[in-house]
């Protein structure tokens, strides 16, 4: 069974690149990949991502339910944990900065083995999120430096970090550490899903197709730039003309690059709708976002309105008769 996920996923993203790289070839379709099919990406991307924050911020929390994991504040002489167990909106921020940027709870998750003998032993996951982070942190350098194809003059801080990223100087085009650094992530998160059991027991078509989907992003990206040379002017004129709603698609673009952008747009367009959308929610979740003030704040729930009740001395008053006939016993004869 879990097989045939990870062969449908494989299979599914193929099908999506040769799609986008078959609509590349004609003039029409060209127009449909390029131009039609981005703007309905981004409009289903922020839609979808307004529609879903919405949703989250609309939910009631009448308590405080945040995770802790160290001393409360209480005393002045007690030390408390002010990250681990923050008691002010300060250090409730810090906590949700250090989760955003540093996968502070993924850092300290543990992995139990069971030895021989039932002895259980855990262990810090240092791979995973060493992994996690230089994906997330790759993405965002890379999502940065595409920056240079929208942006007529380029910004100072793209093509800093151009520079920067390309330190190394090695081939022509530059190999950009970022782009490795992608590619390696991604490959480490599916190794681990496909060799550990109980990770691959509980994972679903989703897992794989994301997986799969990136991979096949930084694939072709990567291919595109390196290996099939494409006519980097034309594709700039046609990423300002989308930004401008003036485009204007060149004939020199290669289908590659049809295929490439065919599966960020589908990226974009299942991404509100999958678990990719934890980037908003870690700013939204009540166990990160808010400070542990229970016991030395009284909090009033806003949502308890008032609402008519009937008590048991009423119930008895109208079906006193009829409980006496039956036999229930009564408080008042």
């Amino acid at each position: 069974m879990n097989m045939q996920r990870i062969i449908v996923s494989l299979v599914a993203v193929c099908a999506l690149f040769l799609v986008g790289l078959l609509g590349g070839m004609g003039t029409a379709l060209a127009a449909i990949f390029g131009v039609l099919l981005p703007y309905l990406a981004l409009v289903v991307f922020l839609g979808g991502l307004i529609y879903r924050v919405l949703g989250w911020a609309n939910t009631p929390v009448p308590f405080r339910i945040p995770t802790t994991c160290g001393q409360q504040k209480s005393l002045p002489w007690i030390k408390y944990a002010k990250l681990d167990n923050p008691a002010g909106p300060l250090g409730a921020a810090g906590r949700v900065a250090l989760e955003v940027l540093c996968f502070r709870s993924l850092l300290r998750n543990t992995s139990s083995q069971l030895l021989e003998g039932g002895r259980l032993v855990y262990a810090t996951s240092l791979a995973l999120w060493a992994a996690a982070m230089v994906f997330h942190w790759s993405l965002l350098v890379i999502l940065l430096r595409h920056l240079r194809l929208f942006c007529e003059p380029v910004p100072f801080f793209v093509t800093f970090l151009q520079e920067a990223d390309g330190f190394l100087e090695v081939g022509l085009p530059v190999f950009y550490v970022t782009s490795i650094a992608f590619l390696a992530a991604l490959a480490y998160l599916l190794f681990r899903r496909l060799a550990d059991q109980q990770v691959r027991y509980i994972s679903l078509l989703d897992d794989y197709f994301l997986l799969f989907l990136l991979l096949g992003i930084g694939l072709s990206g990567v291919w595109l730039r390196h290996l099939t040379k494409t006519d980097i002017p034309g594709v700039k004129d046609l990423a300002v003309g989308l930004v401008s709603f003036k485009p204007v698609i060149a004939d020199s673009v290669s289908p590659l690059f049809f295929g490439h952008l065919f599966l960020v747009c589908v990226l974009l367009i299942y991404f509100p709708f999958s678990k990719l959308l934890h980037v908003a929610g870690a700013f939204l979740s009540p166990t990160r976002s808010l400070a542990n003030s229970n016991r030395r704040v009284r909090h009033v729930n806003p949502w308890d309105y008032p609402v008519k009740v009937h008590p048991y001395e009423e119930y008895e008053d109208e079906l006193r008769d009829k409980m006496k006939a039956a036999g229930v016993p009564v408080d008042k004869e």
